[in-house]
């Protein structure tokens, strides 16, 4: 697997690129701006390439991080499932780690009742999942509803993530009928001739922003999606800002990892890496309690939380590369691979169940304990941070290698760095004092990456009250005090899964 990134970029350039109507053969893109994928050598689905981990490849490292072991910075539980339905998609992204497109076959995608066969493998192991639904474009699958109601029905908490071009008012109720209980979309620029172009639709800007308001409208959580580019980079504070106004939970910033059609863009320096998160820290001060803003893919933003001092909700998480400890990806084939961007297989899941896999992989034991290489592995960030793992992979070919898209060069002799308070997102549940029968229940039904923090918020508050047991009166009354900003209506992962946006019983603290 080439490491090298060609000398391509999206920004800033003219022209239209295809409709969001047409057919697979029409375009209007140059390919020296964006890599025209339709024109490509790519059509037809790319074979993923499979890791025999048992057999360990020489540049595999064998060593462990005692000190990683120590801190139990690697407790390995499914809190988020990725999966992407299907390869099918009615835009062609530039930067689309699966190569997605409408020439796509359905033929090679698990049918529903494989679906449900899988889900029900997943929920075994974690009964409070989150899970993703995406793609490709995951509202081309007219079972979507089913698959995701199948899910939300026994416990998990289901997202869907789309360009955002089909959801009409009736798929948004549909949805939501279903038991999806938030929504990706992907946003790329306010500039109509940037976003249409880098994602291969005429048209495709305006749909989306259509999409969001009517998912403002239904009460449908949503969360905004950004790949960073040289091309948008000078948009940042404008895309957070509209994210922001508009009503969205979340602000994600998406750092490329070279894989699928990606493999063909060029990005940003390390340098410019540093500055763009150093924007981000500032960004998220901004939009405390209005909208969370993170970086995905690039957890050295945690070097740079850690740095700035103060007290950035950032630091409940978990934040430590998620590939194969807390976070898995499901192909349209069924195969398990750690992370949507490393496609290295773990197991096929219409041969193997999903616990089977997620114990007893090679792959993923070697992301949960081995000792990085490079800069990675002598780093004292490498507790909390530990680089990207599925660039390291598409780097270099070895997931245990050093994420080169870091300008950091650590020394190698420092201690290393603990969180500066207790990372609670993503962590176990464990209940410090005693919870009545009906406490227990309402917690349960928080998401898995949740409860931690949930519980220890709880628990907090009852000891400074003076409580010695959590019961029902307990947890509504920390829902009455909690700060204005979630007071009015929670974000789709804090909020009882029972209860929808109107309700204002729930499970945070």
């Amino acid at each position: 697997m080439s490491g090298r990134f060609q000398d391509r970029d999206a920004g800033g350039s003219e022209g239209g690129g295809r409709s969001v109507h047409d057919g697979p053969g029409r375009w209007g893109v140059k390919p020296d701006t964006f890599p025209a994928s339709a024109a490509s050598a790519m059509r037809g689905q790319e074979a993923l390439p499979v890791l025999d981990f048992p057999v360990e490849p020489a540049h595999l490292s064998q060593k462990r991080d005692p000190e990683l072991e120590a801190a139990q910075v690697n407790t390995a539980i499914p809190h988020v499932v990725a999966w992407n339905i299907t390869r099918r998609c009615n835009l062609e992204c530039s930067h689309c780690y699966i190569s997605a497109g409408s020439w796509q076959s359905a033929e090679s995608e698990l049918s529903t009742k494989e679906c449900h066969r899988v889900l029900d493998d997943v929920l075994a192991v974690n009964p409070a999942v989150l899970l993703i639904l995406s793609g490709g474009e995951p509202l081309v699958r007219n079972d979507l509803e089913e698959i995701a109601n199948h899910a939300a029905s026994a416990g998990a908490t289901v997202v869907v993530g789309t360009n955002g071009i089909g959801l009409t008012n009736e798929r948004i109720e549909s949805l939501k009928g279903a038991g999806v209980r938030g929504v990706a979309v992907s946003i790329d620029s306010l500039n109509p001739t940037y976003h249409d172009r880098f994602r291969h639709g005429t048209g495709a800007l305006s749909a989306t922003l259509s999409a969001v308001t009517r998912l403002r409208q239904q009460g449908l959580d949503f969360i905004v999606q950004t790949s960073l580019t040289r091309g948008n980079r000078s948009e940042l504070p404008e895309l957070v800002a509209w994210a922001a106004e508009n009503g969205a939970v979340s602000f994600n910033l998406y750092f490329l990892v070279p894989t699928g059609r990606g493999e063909r863009m060029e990005g940003l320096s390390p340098s410019e890496n540093e500055e763009v998160l150093a924007d981000l820290v500032e960004l998220e001060r901004v939009y405390r309690g209005r909208m969370m803003v993170r970086s995905k893919c690039q957890p050295q933003l945690m070097r740079h939380v850690i740095e700035a001092g103060g007290e950035s909700p950032l630091l409940n998480y978990a934040t430590r590369c998620p590939c194969g400890v807390q976070y898995c990806r499901i192909t349209p084939e069924g195969k398990l691979t750690p992370c949507p961007y490393m496609p290295a297989v773990a197991g096929d899941l219409t041969r193997e169940s999903f616990g089977d896999v997620w114990r007893e992989s090679s792959l993923f034991e070697a992301l949960r304990g081995g000792a990085l290489s490079g800069r990675c592995g002598r780093c004292e960030y490498r507790g909390v941070c530990g680089g990207c793992r599925a660039r390291a992979f598409a780097q270099s070919g070895d997931p245990l290698g050093p994420d080169e898209s870091c300008a950091y060069d650590p020394p190698g002799d420092r201690p290393l760095v603990e969180p500066p308070q207790q990372m609670t997102y993503g962590g176990t549940a464990t209940q410090g004092m005693p919870w009545t029968p009906e406490a227990e229940e309402r917690i349960s039904r928080a998401p898995s990456f949740v409860r931690g923090v949930v519980t220890q918020r709880v628990e907090d508050f009852a000891r400074r009250h003076g409580y010695t047991v959590v019961d029902l009166e307990v947890m509504a009354e920390v829902r009455r005090k909690m700060p204005v900003d979630f007071s009015k209506r929670l974000p789709f992962f804090l909020r009882d899964r029972e209860k929808g946006p109107e309700h204002g019983e729930t499970t945070d603290a």
